[in-house]
């Protein structure tokens, strides 16, 4: 398979580039000053004589020398503009398909003003909603200065995280997050842990898109966030530094360097950011199992220390082709400790038992690498290939010392055993994609094929004390490995019929296959020592848009997508967390299936209604189930869920010096399933708000407010949360030739994102559980830039890694 793969996307490249090839037109020349000498990054473009309508745009080298190229003949016009220069106009000459011009030397004169001293910027609105995704500009917001990854997924419209940083999206679980269009295959742990350590300074905007095209992998049932970290697009020398400081709880810092390089054949550039922080949670949960209460109160702290950093570079080799390289890093220490107390009661009587005084102590650290190999060719005609190879790297490791000390009223041990465990994960990702698009059939056709090998080594080692000195418990301790190759292909086509009509529809072809092997350190042989499934899918997407009048517009979606389990919760064996609670996974876990349809109407370009519809098979959930005076929580299948969903958001442009945004979402869920000998069905309506407000006060002063609400809400099928919501305030100046920003914000302002509480009664388990976090802060930031300020588009690319990252789990 990996052969046909391989000469698949050999061929494409090859027919492509042949294509590509014929009635090349070309257009060059060289650009001076009034005194003869060559300038330099002076822009050179194109243009229809008809209407003036842009063909294509080229930047002059160190001599002065452009070269244009056009796929068709024609009547045309060139233009050149640079900052500090007057801009001139050609004369108007034709040009023949297959024909080239010599445009000669072109002089331009000084502006008699000082245009180099003056910076003309433009700032996009804080939200954008388009017809296939919703984008939040977190560089042009003042509250998200100083916030994490994760809690700008909080603050974004529509998108939820609950207390155990599982990510949903208007009530919708199953999210995949990509950075810089890669998919992070880490667990809701691991995931959250790389999430916090990108701070906002590193990061340009969201994308939230609720239904991808077949170009996109098929994971992800409720949709894909990507997070588009920051890339310099200027041209010369410039860069950027900042430093941000936060106080909740506890003190914590950020900081980040930017540099970049960029001229007409090659941009090069970095970035190192770092975060430094001890952050404090507790958690409350009270217990009723069987004939006894447990009344637990815990506090937990999280040192965390990280250092992220990502460095490339793009060669223009000529007008259409380019190849670059991308290593993007993430080093982390987490050093969690946990202090517990839980109070052991008979529940008829509330008559006390004893008392269970639990310590946790985690040192950890986890390291992500990822390396990417790009290609690009794209010419004028509008064909376009991209190919990707990648390589990512995740490790991980954990050392537990857990001591369990049951107590009496008075303070007397009555007994302790103490734990410990040592936990390993290694996590290796091959990846190679093309994708290809070109005009065909008075459309755009997309085509491509992606090929990735995931191999996981996992090992929990399970240790007793014994007079201060660890014994390994075979029964306890084992070592699981997972591979899983997976081969997809996929088209695409768009067209636009007439001005009213247009359509999009696409397939894509998965076909995988995985091993999952646990060795027990004992030798025991048992049911799920080996799973091996085999398993081929189709997954078709569509959109059709009807612009009824000047208006309204309507946009009808339909897509199918996947889930499959994350690497380590399909490791059987358990994992110990105290001497009452435990976590295990599920070699048996199946994938799920979602299908769904949405229907969005949008009146004057600004106010966006939808309406939707979901349908999960064999959906996926953590779940809480007991064993005698223990609980513990497992990923299982559930029969279905089905979802209703309805959205409105909307710019709110109130004045001229005060714009907004409003978002509001309700849907509605119904669960059916079975979990162990227990029937599961029920209903729960969920629904949530967002809005955001921007000022410009003048003398260079902004400021924001902005803040979210959840109401009641549900997690893993059986708990069910109490509303929660958030507002922030913030403010900045810019200063010393704009080349300065000091930003102040302040989260939380009325303490109402925490604390939280969340309600299980379900299969003879009954638990309150409540507690808080640092949501209530102060932070500065400050920003200076410096170098050459002339902005040119960066180019975008998405990796290979999509779809893979997302699934690593600690």
């Amino acid at each position: 398979m990996r052969r046909l793969i391989s000469m698949t996307v050999w061929g494409l490249l090859m027919t492509t580039t042949q294509i590509s090839a014929q009635n090349k037109s070309t257009v060059d020349g060289n650009v001076k000053d009034n005194n003869g000498k060559a300038l330099e990054s002076v822009t050179v473009s194109l243009l229809k004589a008809k209407d003036s309508t842009l063909v294509k745009t080229d930047i002059t080298d160190a001599n002065g020398q452009f070269e244009l190229s056009a796929s068709a003949g024609g009547k045309f016009l060139l233009s050149y503009t640079i900052v500090g220069y007057d801009k001139k106009f050609s004369d108007h000459f034709e040009l023949q398909a297959g024909q080239s011009f010599h445009a000669g030397a072109v002089s331009l004169n000084a502006a008699p003003k000082k245009l180099q001293d003056v910076t003309v910027t433009s700032r996009k609105p804080m939200i954008e909603v388009k017809a296939d995704k919703t984008i939040f500009n977190v560089e042009n917001s003042i509250n998200a200065t100083g916030s994490n990854a994760l809690e700008l997924l909080q603050k974004s419209p529509g998108m939820q995280v609950d207390n155990n940083d599982n990510i949903s999206m208007k009530g919708k679980t199953g999210v995949k997050v990509y950075v810089d269009g890669k998919m992070m295959q880490l667990n809701s742990k691991d995931l959250a842990a790389y999430l916090r350590s990108i701070n906002s300074n590193d990061i340009e905007a969201i994308e939230m898109i609720s239904n991808p095209s077949a170009k996109y992998d098929a994971s992800g049932n409720a949709g894909i966030i990507n997070i588009r970290l920051k890339k310099n697009k200027k041209f010369g020398t410039n860069g950027s530094m900042t430093a941000g400081f936060e106080q909740g709880v506890t003190p914590k810092g950020n900081g980040s360097v930017n540099l970049n390089y960029r001229d007409k054949k090659v941009n090069l550039f970095s970035n190192v950011s770092g975060n430094i922080g001890r952050y404090e949670n507790d958690m409350n949960l009270y217990r009723i199992q069987r004939d006894t209460l447990y009344d637990q109160h815990a506090v937990n702290y999280n040192n965390n220390k990280s250092i992220n950093i990502k460095t490339g570079a793009d060669f223009f080799l000529d007008s259409r082709n380019t190849i670059g390289g991308l290593i993007t890093t993430n080093f982390s220490t987490n050093d969690w400790t946990s202090t517990s107390n839980t109070d052991i009661s008979y529940y008829p009587t509330n008559a006390y038992q004893k008392t269970l005084k639990a310590f946790n102590t985690i040192p950890g650290n986890r390291s992500n690498i990822d390396a990417n190999l790009n290609y690009r060719y794209a010419d004028t005609s509008g064909k376009e290939i991209n190919f990707d190879g990648d390589y990512g790297q995740f490790r991980g490791r954990g050392n537990s010392y857990q001591p369990n000390y049951y107590q009496d009223m008075n303070g007397n041990i009555l007994s302790q055993v103490i734990n410990r465990n040592y936990t390993p994960t290694n996590i290796d990702i091959y990846t190679a994609k093309v994708d290809i698009e070109m005009p065909k059939w008075k459309g755009k056709l997309g085509f491509g094929a992606k090929f990735s090998y995931v191999k996981t080594d996992n090992t929990f080692d399970f240790f007793t004390d014994a007079n201060g000195s660890p014994v390994k418990v075979l029964s306890r301790s084992n070592s699981f490995s997972y591979k899983e190759n997976v081969n997809a292909a996929y088209v695409n086509y768009q067209r636009q019929f007439n001005p009213k009509w247009s359509l999009q529809a696409g397939l894509r072809a998965e076909q995988t296959n995985s091993e999952g092997i646990l060795t027990r350190a004992d030798g025991l042989v048992q049911d799920d020592n080996n799973v091996k499934r085999n398993y081929f899918d189709l997954f078709p997407s569509a959109a059709l848009t009807w612009t009824v009048d000047k208006k309204n517009t309507l946009n009808l979606t339909y897509s199918r997508r996947i889930d499959r389990p994350t690497y380590q919760d399909l490791n059987p064996f358990e994992n110990k967390l105290d001497e009452l609670t435990y976590e295990k996974g599920n070699a048996f876990l199946r994938p799920q299936y979602t299908d769904n349809v949405e229907l969005s109407h949008t009146f004057m370009y600004m106010i966006t209604t939808s309406v939707g519809y979901s349908h999960v098979k064999d959906y996926s959930t953590m779940t809480t189930d007991t064993v005698k005076n223990a609980t513990f929580v497992q990923q299982k299948n559930l029969a279905t869920q089905q979802i209703l969903t309805f959205s409105i958001g909307s710019p709110l442009p109130i004045k001229k010096w005060w714009n907004g945004y409003a978002n509001f979402w309700y849907n509605y869920q119904m669960f059916k399933g079975m979990i162990g000998n227990n029937e599961l069905k029920t209903s729960i309506p969920l629904f949530g708000a967002y809005m955001q407000h921007s000022f410009t006060l003048g003398n260079d002063y902004t400021a924001e407010a902005s803040g979210w609400f959840n109401g009641p809400s549900i997690w893993g099928a059986t708990w069910k949360t109490n509303a929660q919501g958030a507002l922030d305030l913030g403010i900045q100046k810019m200063f010393l030739q704009k080349k300065a920003t000091i930003k102040l914000s302040a989260t939380d302002i009325f303490h109402t994102a925490s604390p939280w509480r969340a309600h299980s009664v379900f299969g003879g388990l009954n638990i309150n559980g409540s507690g808080s976090w640092e949501s209530q802060t102060f932070r500065v930031n400050f920003t200076y830039r410096f170098g050459s300020s002339q902005v040119k588009d960066a180019r975008q690319r998405q990796t290979g890694l999509e779809s893979e990252s997302k699934r690593i789990k600690g």
